[in-house]
């Protein structure tokens, strides 16, 4: 987070402070598990023996922890703190450690962390034995970054400097982080140059430094990306969280990687695939995970499963032999129909089918309407795939394939 500070912060930063007194810390223990839904009548009950101000600022800092507890595990989110934008924008403690591994294994022992947010990949930069320096130029932010290193017993590692990242040496550091704004008034930015830093900034810090990563969206184009980085998409549980670009010593300028946490598989490649051969649907049906997707490696799951597209514009790749890999996910395909709700409709309560998952690309239908006109009855279970095959709309029935 790199958001231009508030005229004032002495209310924000005065409330912060409070909450890390002694009587703060009660009231945030006293508040772990709290009900949301009940927080008027808490609200009214804790006024009468604390500040009323104290009482406002635990009970957000409560219901922040609470979200936070996806991304960092109860474990650490009921030590952490927080701020709304911080929450929102934070690196998944998944994600982050498996970043500051990558930086472990090329050696680099100190770091300079820019627009580091609240911490959260400061911290798990210093628990892979990285030296950090964590920048952010948001007074709140840097000191709730602060105090979250404190929190963790890792105030050794990180040193929190309230400043422009624009303004920061790195010269002394093994390598950079930046992870630019990505957000605005009007929510989220998609032009990289829009970022604060600008992208085009990240990247001419990360190519001054031994090694660097540039923390992007996703979404990025790949036009937009340099070829002096590695690009790399991240998923965790199916879904994509990041792209990171990789810049220096150690990684392989104009390669494309694509990898799936929380098995840390991974598939790369140093050029364009050819387009993969499009086909008749086969036995088994491979759902390329969404990093794949986004790193534009579908083709090499194809030459892997020595298979085919379904359909030149959709990401679904079939093969007549079983394939098993930690990148896709495998279905064996049992029906092959037209779209027509009715027949679908009959064919589901032929095979008593009570538990549908509907999967779709390349089809205007949402899942929960076709669910609910389903009106599904019975012990089995199926997955339907509303696709197209050869552009002609299809429904494809089967059933995931357990991996060996």
């Amino acid at each position: 987070m790199n958001a231009l500070p508030p005229a004032d912060q002495a209310g924000p930063l005065a409330a912060f402070a409070a909450l890390r007194t002694p009587e703060g810390a009660a009231l945030l223990d006293e508040l772990r598990d709290h009900d949301p839904s009940q927080e008027l009548a808490t609200a009214t009950r804790l006024r009468r023996t604390h500040p009323a101000a104290l009482v406002s600022a635990a009970l957000g800092q409560a219901r922040l922890r609470q979200r936070a507890v996806a991304k960092f595990g109860a474990a650490d989110a009921y030590r952490m703190f927080f701020t709304p934008n911080g929450v929102e924008q934070a690196t998944r403690t998944s994600v982050a450690a498996y970043r500051a591994g990558r930086f472990a294994e090329q050696g680099v022992r100190s770091l300079a962390d820019l627009c580091c947010g609240i911490g959260g990949d400061a911290i798990a930069l210093a628990r892979a034995g990285i030296s950090v320096l964590a920048v952010d130029r948001d007074p709140l932010t840097a000191e709730v970054a602060r105090a979250n290193a404190e929190a963790l017993g890792l105030q050794e590692l990180v040193e929190v400097r309230c400043a422009d990242v624009t303004e920061i040496d790195t010269s002394p550091y093994d390598a950079v982080f930046v992870d630019p704004a990505r957000r605005g008034g009007r929510g989220r930015i998609f032009d990289p140059e829009a970022y604060s830093p600008p992208l085009s900034w990240a990247t001419g810090a990360a190519l001054k430094a031994p090694r660097a990563a540039l923390k992007i969206a996703p979404g990025v184009p790949h036009e937009a990306i340099d070829p002096r980085a590695e690009a790399e998409w991240i998923s965790d549980g199916g879904d994509v969280k990041e792209a990171v670009l990789w810049f220096g010593e150690g990684f392989a300028p104009g390669t494309f990687r694509a990898t799936v946490l929380p098995s840390g598989a991974t598939l790369s490649c140093d050029g364009p695939l050819p387009a993969p051969p499009v086909g008749p649907v086969g036995r088994y049906l491979h759902e390329p995970d969404g990093a794949v997707i986004r790193a534009h490696l579908v083709a090499d799951v194809v030459e892997r499963c020595e298979g085919r597209l379904i359909d030149e514009t959709i990401a679904y790749v079939t093969s007549d032999a079983p394939y098993a890999s930690e990148v896709t996910t495998a279905y064996e395909i049992t029906d092959q129909l037209p779209f027509n709700m009715k027949k679908l409709k009959a064919l589901l309560r032929e095979r008593q089918v009570g538990v549908l998952t509907v999967k779709k690309r390349g089809s205007a239908v949402e899942p929960e309407e076709l669910r609910r006109k389903m009106k599904l009855q019975g012990p089995h279970a199926a997955t339907v795939f509303l696709t197209r095959v050869a552009g002609a709309p299809t429904m494809l029935i089967g059933q995931p394939v357990k991996r060996p």
